[in-house]
């Protein structure tokens, strides 16, 4: 923990001992409450891909939840798939760090060549879009590596069974309850669909095409399309970063904008007529369906309620930085993929090396100053008192007098 020094009086200094930071709420009824930032697992600047507590990325970008709550990461610098447990152990599942290629083979002996989206299926595989291979890969439970589709080092946007298809730059992945999985070919400006049996077909977008259309399949135009997640009825939702915009594909395929504009970026929250987005990258639904989204060019995290309210639960637009905080109060360097596991959301924050989790601010542990010391001009021998008002637990306070700690005043 890390002392945070206030000047309360020309003779009397305190130092409050743990997490400390002022709560700024969002107002209105409607909007979604803050979430409070911690560190869940690697060290800012250390990028060697260690495993263990608490591990180390180097730029990771993708990020997935199974059903015994593990938390698997693309760690795209380290062209490697690493796996986090519930109790902050990673470990590497895939692939050596250093060493990049497209080699299928178990564990260690696979390799990945900047892989950036990733999705697990009910069965426990983990599938990652092997973004710079132009492939899709497949990784068992088991550990063993296989190539889902695509052939590597081949582009094109040829839709059609396994090594036939071809994708260029492939980004996001999510996975529906029928086991198909969606991608983000984001280089074409496509969204495609693949069967668990490995047939890749185009839903919407047309290939090379980039732009900004509504409608039926593929005569709707995308612009670099990162990240996808399926809600409850099927719907595909995009995050289509070069459009500012999230966007919506029905389960006939027929596109729509649910929020932004393409052309006029921003950080306005309210309604999602007016609401704005910078380059969103990544976007999760929970079980109510209420959407996350990493706002990559905003650094924040952006919450969408499913009557149509979109907020900031977590930093602050412009403001850049690795702060574990409450509120915009947090900071993160370059957000990307996120994933929810019921209330809580886990965050790549890619140029800080680091995966955040947040919560809603009202059932965190995480110990808030509510209220701070005020300055007070006393006489000399008069008595003074100065305090503090805290929510949560597991703070600790030390004050001092001109530096030097005051005996029991803890």
């Amino acid at each position: 923990m890390h002392p945070f020094p206030m000047m309360i009086a020309p003779r009397l200094r305190s130092f409050l001992f743990g997490t400390v930071t002022l709560i700024a709420g969002i107002g209105g009824v409607c909007a979604a409450e803050d979430y409070s930032v911690t560190t869940f697992a690697g060290a800012a600047n250390v990028i060697t891909g260690a495993d263990g507590t608490p591990g180390s990325f180097n730029n990771p970008y993708g990020v997935a939840i199974d059903a015994a709550k593990n938390i698997y990461v693309t760690d795209t610098l380290n062209n490697t798939i690493r796996k986090i447990t519930p109790g902050r152990v990673v470990s590497t599942l895939a692939g050596t760090a250093g060493q990049f290629g497209s080699a299928d083979g178990a564990g260690a002996a696979a390799r990945f060549n900047f892989p950036v989206g990733i999705a697990v299926d009910s069965s426990g595989n983990v599938y990652v879009a092997d973004s710079k291979s132009f492939t899709i890969r497949k990784i068992s439970p088991a550990g063993v590596v296989s190539t889902f589709a695509g052939t590597a080092f081949q582009t094109g946007a040829t839709d059609g069974g396994g090594s036939a298809a071809r994708f260029f730059l492939p980004s996001g992945l999510a996975i529906d309850g029928a086991g198909n999985l969606y991608v983000a070919d984001s280089a074409n400006q496509l969204i495609r669909k693949i069967t668990p049996a490995g047939v890749v077909s185009t839903l919407a977008g047309g290939a090379s095409l980039a732009g900004y259309a509504n409608g039926p399949g593929v005569t709707a135009r995308f612009s670099s399309p990162f990240g996808v997640a399926v809600d409850g009825a099927g719907n595909v939702l995009v995050a289509d970063s070069g459009n500012h915009a999230i966007r919506k594909i029905t389960p006939d395929g027929i596109v729509s904008t649910l929020v932004g504009n393409p052309d006029l970026g921003g950080a306005a929250d309210g309604p999602v007529a007016t609401a704005r987005f910078n380059q969103p990258r990544s976007l999760a639904v929970d079980a109510g369906g209420n959407i996350f989204v990493s706002d990559f060019g905003n650094s924040t995290v952006r919450h969408i309620t499913p009557n149509g309210i979109v907020s900031t639960i977590a930093g602050t637009a412009g403001i850049v930085g690795e702060v574990n905080s409450v509120g915009p109060a947090a900071r993160f360097y370059e957000p990307v993929g996120i994933v929810v596991d019921g209330a809580a959301f886990y965050l790549a924050d890619s140029s800080n090396n680091l995966i955040r989790r947040g919560q809603p601010a009202s059932t965190a542990p995480l110990p808030v100053i509510v209220l701070q010391p005020f300055d007070q001009d006393v006489s000399v021998g008069q008595g003074v008192s100065f305090g503090v008002a805290v929510t949560g637990s597991g703070i600790s306070y030390q004050w001092l007098r001109s530096g030097v700690p005051i005996v029991g005043a803890t």
